[in-house]
């Protein structure tokens, strides 16, 4: 299943750029949507790129019909890779591991240049590996996901206004 959604930030490139850039963003991001026993497990920055893996513990709500499946507190290690590309966006990807979930989430960002806004897009592929009951967990498992890229948005402006440019 995709889930697109796209975002503008009342900021310039450059400025969102290294919000995402910077290793900081990420980690307060987590912290802020209720994300614990956060472990930035490696963090590789150059000019043009950055590859996080973070671990942390996310706590969920899980159906009724889903609990034989899924737990309410899951380990999640996810792997977001971002660079600069050659037409003047900044594109990355990202892969998220629930461990003992049969779900894999798995995506692809961008960020573009909007005159002093950027536009940041995120398309998200949601796949559920179980048998009868993976279609309702794969609707279940969208909410989620939905609610946190609305909130990732929601915390990306707020960290701009309080880290961007006066």
């Amino acid at each position: 299943m995709e889930i697109s959604r796209t975002h503008t930030f009342d900021h310039p490139l450059e400025v969102c750029w290294a919000m995402f850039h910077d290793p900081a963003s990420h980690v307060a991001k987590f912290e802020a949507m209720g994300h614990r026993e956060l472990e930035l497990v490696s963090s590789d920055v150059t000019d043009g790129s950055i590859r996080l893996v973070i671990e942390r513990l996310v706590d969920v709500d899980v159906p009724g019909f889903a609990k034989r499946v899924m737990q309410p507190t899951n380990l999640l290690r996810s792997v977001d890779e971002w660079h600069a590309a050659e037409d003047g966006t900044y594109r990355g990807t990202f892969e998220l591991e629930t461990r003992g979930v049969p779900i894999q989430i798995s995506g692809a960002t961008r960020l573009e240049s909007a005159g002093e806004a950027t536009e940041y897009e995120i398309v998200i592929d949601l796949s559920v590996r179980v048998p009868l009951i993976g279609g309702r967990i794969a609707q279940h498992s969208r909410g989620i996901v939905e609610r946190q890229v609305t909130e990732e948005f929601r915390l990306g402006d707020e960290w701009l206004a309080s880290h961007g440019p006066s």
